[in-house]
């Protein structure tokens, strides 16, 4: 028999109970699949993570694919729909607006180090679903818009590397590894780190 995941209820006291379950759930598989792997983990690691019954975690989503996507979501939407508007109302230098992008970025990252992680590992797992062409755009969305700022910023003179795809790599890898060493409350909090990687690919001003 089919699992179906329940509607989410309509009265607002119940819906926000309901959301706050979900977001605990997904919580806890972005924690597991950072762990150990989504391969790895099953649904009696879920249960146990979370102490829901198995039929309960199917109250919230539709298993562990289904998660996958979420935790991909989680990470790529907000910091596009950020960036988006950072980019779009960013009024100075090209410099300026790419250590504002960066730094989000990474602020951003710095809350989702366990959906980072995930996103790393185990993105080649979705590759031919469908669900996951919505969370490649997305990424491939973010991509143009951070080599957008950097074209402003060869155009006016301000890149240390005069091929700018290098440029993007550089930010691109760098970022991306940032959860692999990164401590909360270690001596280098985002915005420090952001400045950092500007600056490997900014002229020194």
């Amino acid at each position: 028999m089919a699992r179906v995941v329940r509607e989410p209820p309509t009265r607002p006291a119940l819906r926000a109970k309901y959301d706050r379950k979900q977001q605990e759930l997904v919580d806890a598989a972005a924690r597991l699949f950072a762990q150990q792997g989504y391969s790895a983990t099953s649904m009696a690691d879920l249960v146990a993570a979370t102490g829901m019954t198995a039929g309960g975690i199917y109250h919230y989503i539709d298993g562990k694919e289904a998660l996958l996507v979420r935790i991909c979501d989680e990470l790529l939407d907000p910091l596009l729909e950020r960036a988006s508007t950072l980019v779009g109302e960013f009024d100075g230098p090209p410099d300026a607006e790419l250590r504002a992008l960066v730094r989000a970025w990474v602020e951003h990252v710095e809350g989702h180090l366990d959906h980072m992680v995930v996103f790393l590992q185990e993105r080649r797992v979705l590759e031919g679903d469908p669900q996951w062409k919505r969370v490649r755009d997305a990424r491939k969305r973010f991509e143009r818009l951070l080599d957008d700022v950097l074209a402003r910023c060869a155009d006016a003179g301000l890149l240390a590397v005069e091929d700018r795809s290098i440029a993007l790599r550089a930010l691109l890898g760098a970022v991306n590894h940032t959860p692999q060493w990164y401590r909360r409350g270690g001596r280098l909090d985002a915005a420090a780190i952001a400045v950092g990687y500007c600056d490997l690919v900014l002229r020194a001003g």
